[in-house]
């Protein structure tokens, strides 16, 4: 049992890390939101943990450090053969499994089913939105809604009022809320957040059904004098997530405003500087409905979630684990499989923090964090021989397992001690 690192192979992981989160990133882009989450996750692990794999083993052919010249000689073609089940089907199975799990409903955490939309009717929106496209947005986002979902609809300016109570969406449902937007008129009020506000959760509070997650999507292009703090907390104690758009918005304590809303109550907060984007941010807001998953940012009322963070950690060490044990089992080496399986749960927790503290929302930066955990992880992986020690994968068995006494046990007269069963036999 010996301590010693393979530097071409920590070379080589961490090229094959890259590659992985490459390819990794690019199926992210392509399949999330198409197919279901655990199979996207799967496959980003999967692939990530099979391009490790294959640098590592490309590595240890060409010095066999680690796992001795013995391996490669005679059983190398084992590990070849093992590389796609040991690596893309393993971490495609944990990596899926433990999605299922961390996108579940824990901790207080509802589905959200029931969603607000208020929006600011005064009369600044005259000037920042003439042709109402902040309502076309809004009708749009309706009617692209599931049908298990229900909506109400605030409208606001100087006073506050519930356009449309909760209804489930069914097809004419969707077309009467259509109508009652449609027709709204203009006016020329001013700004108040918490009439705004209070309206919304009295709506909320005088559902029939009180326990469906719910979560709002306030519109406005101003600033409000008026005091919120109470409606905040209302928010927060009930777990109800703000999400705020400002359009146009000149005032900088406006954006500050809405901004505190959001970040208050676990919401983000959209900067829109015309109205023909509105559509794209409702729809985008909407489609971050319960999609959390260990590779992107948390949302909504558990977006601080102290559990999820814990759980997303704890995913992604056991995530590590599998991947190193994956690495043993591809080297057919069950001291490498101990010392990369003890590697890949420090690296693996460390790269869970890494993605719970990076993950923003934002795309260059979430890419940044994963492409850093990842290399965190493989070059953990990499250097933990140095820490647990390892013996190489030579092909023999201990000797003397034959029956005590045997002739064959004792060494030939005259023939210098050495007999044809002395020597190393493979497995």
């Amino acid at each position: 049992m010996q301590r010693k690192i393979n530097v071409l192979l920590l070379l080589f992981s961490l090229i094959g890390g890259a590659i992985g989160f490459a390819v990794g990133e690019v199926m992210l882009g392509a399949l999330l939101g198409n197919w279901p989450r655990f199979i996207v996750v799967g496959l980003y692990f999967g692939v990530l943990a099979l391009c490790i794999g294959l640098s590592c083993l490309i590595a240890e052919m060409i010095v066999p450090r680690l796992n001795g010249s013995s391996w490669r000689q005679r059983y190398s073609g084992l590990s070849w053969k093992l590389l796609v089940p040991a690596t893309l089907v393993l971490l495609f199975v944990v990596g899926g499994l433990l999605q299922l799990i961390y996108g579940l409903h824990f901790s207080g955490a509802k589905q959200v089913k029931d969603i607000v939309l208020v929006i600011d009717n005064s009369g600044s929106m005259l000037e920042n939105d003439p042709d109402n496209e902040r309502y076309t947005a809004a009708k749009q986002l309706i009617n692209n809604m599931d049908s298990g979902k229900q909506v109400a609809v605030v409208v606001f300016s100087s006073t506050a009022e519930l356009l449309q109570p909760f209804v489930s969406l069914s097809t004419q449902a969707k077309k009467s809320v259509n109508a009652a937007i449609d027709a709204l008129e203009p006016t020329d009020g001013g700004t108040d957040f918490s009439l705004a506000l209070a309206e919304t959760m009295k709506s909320i509070e005088g559902r029939k059904n009180a326990d469906r997650g719910t979560m709002v999507m306030l519109l406005s292009d101003g600033f409000s004098e008026s005091d919120i703090n109470q409606q905040i907390a209302a928010y927060k104690e009930k777990q109800i997530a703000v999400n705020t758009v400002g359009l146009s918005v000149a005032d900088a304590k406006g954006s500050a405003l809405l901004k505190q809303i959001a970040d208050s109550t676990g919401g983000s907060y959209y900067d829109v500087s015309e109205a023909s984007g509105l559509t794209l941010v409702f729809q985008n807001i909407y489609d971050k409905l319960d999609s959390r998953t260990l590779l992107t940012e948390r949302t909504d009322a558990i977006a601080d979630s102290t559990f999820y963070m814990l759980l997303r950690i704890l995913s992604l060490g056991i995530i590590g684990i599998a991947v190193g044990v994956s690495l043993g089992l591809l080297f057919d080496n069950r001291f490498l499989a101990v010392s990369f399986g003890a590697g890949g749960i420090v690296g693996g927790l460390l790269a869970g923090y890494i993605l719970d503290n990076g993950l923003s929302g934002h795309a260059f930066t979430d890419g940044v964090s994963r492409f850093v955990a990842a290399l965190v992880l493989a070059a953990i992986i990499g250097l933990f021989t140095l820490i647990v020690p390892i013996s190489e994968n030579n092909g023999t068995k201990p000797r003397g397992g034959g029956r005590k006494g045997s002739s064959r046990d004792i060494p030939a007269a005259g023939m210098g001690g050495r007999t044809k069963d002395s020597r190393s036999h493979g497995f």
